[in-house]
Parts: C-alpha cells; sequence; structure tokens
C-alpha cells in the first residue's frame, strides 16, 4: 500500500514495486478512490455550490498530471529494476485505461515522439499494455500511424523517422506484425526514404528472410544509382585522410551491409522487453495499414542532405574500450542515441550533460570520445547547426565540470587535432571553431598551451592556422580586453595580435592641418558642442569643394562633405557603442540627406572604415545601426564590402559576419512585409464574409483595398531590394574570382591558393547558409550569372547547390 501510494504521489525515481500481485489494481483503485471521496466530503462540508464543483472537477485533472509524471519519468534512475518499474506501471495504467485512455494515449504517443532515446522502454510498455488490452494497442497503433502521417504533412522528417523507429521496434514487442511493416519499407524504398534496419533487423531476417532480402537489393540498386555531386559543398574537411568523409546514407548503408555480415548482431540497443518475451510473444499482433507516401507538392521542403563528421577511430583512444569501427553499425547507434538526447535536452545544458554521461553502455565504449566527437559534429553540419552554436559552447563546458579528470584532456586532444587538420577544413567550421574556442578559452581564463603555436607565427599571413589563431585573439579581445590578452600569450604572437581598438580621427593626427576638412571639422565639433541646429550645421559643410565634380560643374556627391561629417560624428560618439547610436540618431536626418545615393552610403560606410578599423565589432554594430535606421541600404554594404578599398581585409571573418547580418535583414524584411499583407488579406476575406455591399466591407476590422494594394507595392519592392541584394554579391564574387583566374593563367601560376579556396568557400557559404532564399531566384541567376561563360570552377559551385534539391 505505502509503495502504491508513492506511485499516486509521483515519486517514480524511488520505485520499489514487489513481484506482481493479482490484487494491485484494486488496491490502487481503492485508493484513489478514497483519496477522491475524502476529498469530496472535505469539499462538500466546507464549501457547498460552485467551490465545491471546481474542486471535483480539478480531480481527474490532478490524477491526468500524476499519470503524466509516471510514464515520462519511467525508465530513469531507480532503485528498482527497469523491469518491475515497467510491469508495475503497466498495472497501474490498465486499472486507469477505462476511464482515463484517452489521456494515457495521447501522453505515450508524445513520450514515443518526443523522448526518442527511450524507445525500447516505450515499445516495451506498450507491448505489455497490448498483451493485456487487445483493443488499446490497436488504438495505439492508429494512433501512431496518424501522428506519422501528419509529421510528413507538415514536412517534420525527422520526427516521421522517429515515429517509424518506434513501430519497428514494437515488432520486437509482438505489437505489430512483420510482414506489415515490410510493407511499409518497400512502400519507402519506392521513395528512397528508410533508414531503421538496425532496429528490427534481426527480428525481420529471421520471420521473413526472402522479402528482408528483397528490400535489401532495392535499396542497394538505389544507393549504387545516386548522383553525388552535392557532396563536396557540405564536407567539414577536403581531405579523406586521416578518415574518411562520407554523405550519411552511404556510410549508413556500409554499416548495414556490415551488420548482414554479422548476422544481424549489435550491442547498444536496449531490451527490456526480452524480459517480457513469455508474455509479449503470447499476444495478438496487429496489421499497420497499407501506406502510401504524400505525393510532391510544389511547397514541399526537404531536409538537406548530410555528412558524417568523422575525427577519431580506435588509435586516438588507446586506453579503455574499443571504439567501434566507421562501419560498425555500433558506431552509427552509439552516435545516433548519443544526438537523440542532445535533441531532447537542448534546452537544459546541465541536464544534457548529465543525460550524456549517463549513457546506458558508459562501461562499454571510450564515451568521452564519442561524446566530443558527436557534438563537434552537430557544431560542423552544413549548412546549420542543428542548435545554435552557444549552445554547443555552453554543453562542453558543463561536461568539463562533471567530468573535470578526463573529458578537458579529451577535449583538448579534439582542439589540436582540429587545428593540425585546419588546412583544409571548410571556413564556414572554422567560423564555428573559432567562435568555440574563444568562447571556451574565456571560461577557463584563456589558459591554453600557447607555447605549441607559436610556429604558425613564421607562415605566411594567407594560410589558414595563422589567420585562425588571428582570429581566435581577436574573439578574445571582444570577451576580455586587450591588455588582458596581451599578457596572457607569449610574445612571439606580436604579428597575429590585433591592435588596440582605438578610433583614428584624422583631422586631429600628424600633419591633419593640410586637409582640406580639417578646419570645417574642427568648426563642425565647435557647434555640435554648442547645441546647434542641424541647418547650422549643414551650413558649415556646404561651401566645403567636391573634388568629384566633372567640367560642367555636376556630381553625384560631394565625398569630402561626406568624409567631414562623419569623420567628426563618430569621432564625438567614439566613448561606448551607446554614444555612437545616440551620435546616429541625434543627426540622423543629416545622414540621410548626404546619403540619398548609393554612391554616397557606400562612401559613409568607407569613411566609418577609416575611423574604426582597429575595432572590428565597432564597425559590425554600427553598419547594423546604419541598415536598421535606413541610412545605408543593404546593396550599399555588399558594394562596400566588394570594394577595392575593403580588400586587404576580405578574408577577414568580421567582414562575413556584416555580410550575412545584411542578409537576414533584408530576408526578415521580406518576410515582416509578406506576413502583414498575409494578415491584412485575412482580414479582408473574413470582412468579405460578413458584409454584403462593397461599401460596408472596405472598413470593417479597419483594413481597406488601398491598404492591401499599399503593403503589394511594399512587398514587390522588398523582393525587388532582396533580388538586387543577391544579384551583386554573385556578381561580385564572379568578378573577383574572374580576375584571380586570369591573372595566375597569364604568369603561369598555380590557381588554387589559400586565398581562391577561402573565396570559392565563402561563395558556396553564401549558398547554403541562405539557400531557402535562393532558391527563389535560381532562373534568375541561371540566366543572368552563372552561364555557360563562366568559368568552370566558379559554375561548379552553382551546380553543387543546384544537386542539394534534386
Amino acid at each position: 500500500h505505502a509503495q502504491t501510494a508513492a506511485i499516486c504521489s509521483g515519486t517514480v525515481s524511488s520505485w520499489t514495486f514487489p513481484q506482481p500481485c493479482k490484487h494491485f489494481n484494486c488496491v490502487l483503485s481503492c485508493i484513489l478512490k478514497t483519496t477522491m471521496s475524502r476529498r469530496r466530503r472535505y469539499s462538500d462540508d466546507e464549501d457547498e455550490g460552485r467551490g465545491a464543483k471546481r474542486r471535483r472537477t480539478s480531480e481527474p485533472l490532478e490524477i491526468e498530471d500524476r499519470l503524466e509524471s509516471l510514464i515520462t519519468r519511467v525508465g530513469e534512475k531507480s532503485t528498482s529494476s527497469l523491469e518491475s518499474n515497467l510491469e508495475g506501471l503497466a498495472s497501474v495504467l490498465e486499472a486507469d485505461l477505462p476511464n482515463y485512455k484517452a489521456k494515457i494515449l495521447k501522453i505515450l504517443v508524445d513520450c514515443a515522439v518526443q523522448l526518442p532515446e527511450k524507445l525500447s522502454v516505450y515499445t516495451t510498455l506498450v507491448g505489455l499494455l497490448n498483451a493485456r488490452n487487445y483493443n488499446f494497442g490497436g488504438e495505439f497503433v492508429d494512433a501512431m500511424v496518424k501522428r506519422f502521417k501528419d509529421s510528413l504533412k507538415e514536412f517534420k522528417y525527422e520526427e516521421g523517422r522517429v515515429v517509424v523507429n518506434f513501430l519497428a521496434d514494437l515488432v520486437n514487442c509482438h505489437v505489430i506484425a512483420a510482414p506489415s511493416l515490410l510493407a511499409w519499407y518497400e512502400a519507402f524504398v519506392n521513395v528512397t526514404l528508410e533508414d531503421d534496419v538496425p532496429q528490427v533487423a534481426r527480428e525481420l531476417y529471421e520471420k521473413k528472410e526472402a522479402e528482408m532480402e528483397r528490400l535489401l537489393t532495392n535499396v542497394d540498386t538505389y544507393i549504387s544509382k545516386r548522383q553525388k555531386v552535392h557532396v563536396s559543398i557540405l564536407r567539414v574537411w577536403s581531405s579523406d585522410i586521416p578518415h574518411p568523409q562520407e554523405e550519411y546514407l552511404d556510410c549508413l548503408w556500409a554499416q548495414i551491409k556490415k551488420m548482414r555480415m554479422d548476422k544481424w548482431q549489435e550491442r547498444q540497443i536496449v531490451r527490456p522487453y526480452l524480459a517480457f518475451d513469455s508474455i509479449l510473444c503470447e499476444a495478438l499482433q496487429h496489421n499497420l495499414p497499407p501506406y502510401n507516401p504524400p505525393p510532391h507538392m510544389d511547397d514541399s521542403t526537404y531536409t538537406m542532405p548530410t555528412v558524417v563528421f568523422r575525427m577519431f577511430d580506435y588509435t586516438d583512444a588507446p586506453e579503455g574500450p574499443v571504439m567501434p569501427g566507421h562501419h560498425s553499425v555500433d558506431r552509427y547507434l552509439i552516435e545516433e542515441n548519443l544526438r537523440r538526447i542532445i535533441d531532447t535536452y537542448a534546452v537544459d545544458r546541465k541536464e544534457c550533460a548529465a543525460q550524456l554521461l549517463n549513457y546506458p553502455f558508459k562501461n562499454k565504449i571510450p564515451l568521452n570520445y564519442h561524446i566530443v566527437e558527436v557534438v563537434f559534429g552537430q557544431l560542423f553540419q552544413l549548412p546549420f547547426a542543428p542548435h545554435v552554436d552557444v549552445f554547443y559552447t555552453t554543453l562542453l563546458i558543463e561536461l568539463c565540470k562533471l567530468q573535470p579528470s578526463s573529458l578537458p584532456q579529451v577535449l583538448a586532444q579534439a582542439t589540436e587535432m582540429l587545428y593540425e587538420r585546419i588546412d583544409t577544413m571548410n571556413i564556414s567550421c572554422v567560423d564555428r571553431l573559432v567562435n568555440w574556442f574563444s568562447h571556451h578559452l574565456s571560461n577557463f581564463q584563456f589558459r591554453w598551451s600557447w607555447d605549441d603555436w607559436v610556429p604558425c607565427v613564421e607562415l605566411d599571413n594567407s594560410l589558414y592556422k595563422p589567420k585562425f589563431v588571428q582570429e581566435v585573439l581577436g574573439k578574445c579581445v571582444r570577451l576580455s580586453y586587450h591588455q588582458r590578452i596581451i599578457e596572457t600569450v607569449p610574445d612571439a604572437y606580436g604579428p597575429l595580435l590585433p591592435p588596440e581598438p582605438n578610433h583614428i580621427y584624422k583631422y586631429e593626427q600628424e600633419g591633419a592641418g593640410s586637409l582640406p576638412g580639417t578646419v570645417p571639422a574642427h568648426q563642425l565639433i565647435a557647434s555640435i558642442k554648442a547645441k546647434a541646429e542641424p541647418q547650422e550645421l549643414m551650413n558649415i559643410l556646404k561651401d566645403l569643394p567636391n573634388p568629384k565634380k566633372d567640367d560642367d560643374g555636376e556630381a553625384a556627391f560631394n565625398p569630402l562633405k561626406i568624409d567631414v561629417f562623419v569623420q567628426t560624428v563618430l569621432h564625438l560618439g567614439c566613448k561606448s557603442f551607446s554614444h555612437a547610436f545616440s551620435a546616429l540618431a541625434k543627426f540622423h536626418a543629416i545622414f540621410r540627406e548626404l546619403a540619398e545615393e548609393e554612391e554616397a552610403q557606400i562612401h559613409i560606410l568607407r569613411t566609418m572604415y577609416d575611423v574604426w578599423k582597429k575595432h572590428p565589432q565597432m564597425m559590425f554594430v554600427l553598419v547594423d545601426k546604419m541598415l536598421r535606421t535606413q541610412i545605408v541600404n543593404c546593396s550599399a554594404v555588399a558594394n562596400w564590402l566588394f570594394s577595392h578599398d575593403m580588400s586587404q581585409d576580405f578574408t577577414r571573418l568580421y567582414v562575413w559576419e556584416i555580410m550575412h547580418s545584411t542578409i537576414r535583414k533584408m530576408n526578415k524584411h521580406v518576410e515582416k512585409v509578406q506576413k502583414e499583407l498575409g494578415e491584412a488579406q485575412q482580414k479582408a476575406d473574413k470582412s468579405g464574409t460578413k458584409s454584403g455591399s462593397e461599401d460596408e466591407m472596405q472598413d470593417i476590422d479597419g483594413v481597406d483595398e488601398e491598404e492591401i494594394e499599399r503593403l503589394q507595392e511594399r512587398l514587390e519592392s522588398a523582393q525587388s531590394e532582396q533580388k538586387k541584394l543577391f544579384l551583386v554579391i554573385f556578381q561580385r564574387f564572379i568578378m573577383v574570382l574572374t580576375e584571380h583566374l586570369g591573372r595566375c593563367e597569364t604568369s603561369g601560376k598555380d590557381f588554387n591558393t589559400a586565398w581562391y579556396r577561402y573565396s570559392i568557400e565563402r561563395l558556396q557559404q553564401i549558398f547554403l547558409q541562405h539557400h531557402s532564399t535562393v532558391t527563389k531566384y535560381l532562373d534568375t541567376l541561371e540566366n543572368l550569372l552563372f552561364t555557360s561563360d563562366t568559368d568552370t570552377h566558379i559554375l561548379h559551385v552553382f551546380q553543387q547547390f543546384c544537386a542539394l534539391r534534386t
């Protein structure tokens, strides 16, 4: 009775079920009834009317909450065995099915989808319930099939894969008949969607050997015919030494074939249902309904293909358990289980780290090596990591805190390996490595074996190793302060250390007296300090000579006027980000007047660079602010970044942070206008159904035809700007790469330099990171830019991107 009461109170983590008793359900039922009757008497005595009714209504909700707690926490660490907990929980749920069947079904389906790391626990629980209540088992299977179909309709393919994996394991629990699952697999193979063989392969092979062989033959035929043009654009490393970078399906198929050679044996799946085999084998089984995959639609979206990330093999973990080989199915299962743990607990880094370190087979594998490899594999996944980059930083920090004696050493070993292989690393992954490593160092007082990397200082600064160290040190300055980093690293790093982040106001530098704008610049400072009106400031600037004026006396803008004003305003707002923002806001009207044309906007950005070239972070936030306040437009930023003035910084990380931030702002603006237009059209449609006359329709809910037309014009304008931005970026890429290839051909030099690899990978990065938007303009890009006249090396990048969607 005490143990049953503990279940009711939700203390599932300390279950101590005795051997199953035939009176168990009756006991639980009596306790629940007694509890409910006590509350009724208390309510009736204490308060009649609505208060009592409210309490009676809350009792089922309280029981439902306790049932949810019981189901979601089963399989967690307990003083009793998992098998006894499962059998006890099955008895509890069986007793409550008459009153709470719908709630139990919903909880079980949600757990099956949202807690995939406990898949076999829930399949066993469902198997036990099916053995006791055949109808409930059928309803659960129907609910899972519906969830699967809904997932595909909503393009949630990962969720759909989890559901199919769950259904596959139900075959092992004698809930689903093997032939019906094979029929589903054959339907999947027809559209090349199948990867759950490890979970149920042995069961299918023993019961349906001929059908299984036919299925595998069909898969093998598909795998061998696949085109893999897209693989190179998704690889973390361009080299297969020391570890091959295989496409996900190729690697998985090799692992399944190896599993078949090993008689379908694996050692990484928890199978609690084996303890109940005598019960489960007597249960009646259900057939999955026939399944036809949904047809392709124009608005269908699909997941990106992936390349398997490999860092370690058995030679890298010489002590302790041996790491499974690349094509061992155990390697797949370990990585899949760890990824699922990360995905499930990503909202709580502390719990995620604890769950990873509590992996069920941790004593049989080099767990720390697997965890580090999987975490970096997700961090470097192209085009995007599954979670925000900073999550992986905080997760690794938590792991180091929980395992201070072993995991930091593995992480240091991994970092050294990444550094040694950085010359063949994709530039997008290098960016993420820079951000992770600098953030990680900032949490450990910037301690590192810096002396080991001193030789990179002697290398050509265009190579990846010195560039990586330079970017890391620059990020460390952002996360700390300049003097701290100088005192931390050896003096030999001097050439790679960033300069002190101070601004440069050229009208106060030595020799400034000879500059044509010095006098008006100082007049401007005095007037601003005297709180002069904007018109007075413009009067100071209006008489400045225009060096761009042609013989006809006409010029689009006056660069000297912009130079004097922008230099002075940024100089006065140099104390902090807030001061700089205030200066932009205060003189916004003058900025807009000076920046009427795009060429003038580019000159404003050029002048901003002259002032803050030693402070990349300040440049980033100023460009961001200028875009937000519409001082400059997005295409002006792109043209500025590709201009000759920025050529010396073209391979700096901050340049591409600005570029991607600019593109994201443009995309968000288009999405915002699309959303506003959609909402306005919905309101208009609703008002049209409510009112009979056109006059009434125009004013209902504050939406009229003029408003919709205005939003349509805004959307067309925004999409035009977006299209222009991408055309500018890709055109400038083609120009700079073609010039480089032409120079190398003329001089007889090898074109495949560090600069070329960097630039071509930045082009790939633009395609990948903004693929959903770029896809809308593929026809335009193919007709205008990536034509047959384009150099084949550049055109190949475009073809790789197109192959991702075919």
